[in-house]
């Protein structure tokens, strides 16, 4: 159950991020799988700043900051 409920969350955060970066989404498929690499990456990012945030809006809130990161980096490469 906990994987499914991480997938959700992932793509959530996509969407989210997506809807935050103002145009610099690439729709709902792919935003969703950025926002999933983006919840492993912000997981990442905040373990190494010794950041933990618990429960469920804490796990999102770190997988829309690391989906808005990826989404950042990709729009510098995009261009």
């Amino acid at each position: 159950m906990g994987i499914i409920i991480s997938l959700l969350l992932g793509c959530l955060a996509g969407f989210c991020a997506g809807k935050l970066m103002k145009g610099g989404g690439y729709g709902i498929i792919m935003n969703c799988v950025l926002g999933l690499f983006g919840g492993a990456l912000g997981g990442w990012l905040f373990s190494l700043l010794g950041i933990s945030w618990g429960g469920l809006l804490g796990q999102l809130g770190t997988a829309i900051i690391g989906a808005v990161a990826i989404l950042w980096v990709a729009s510098l490469i995009k261009k």
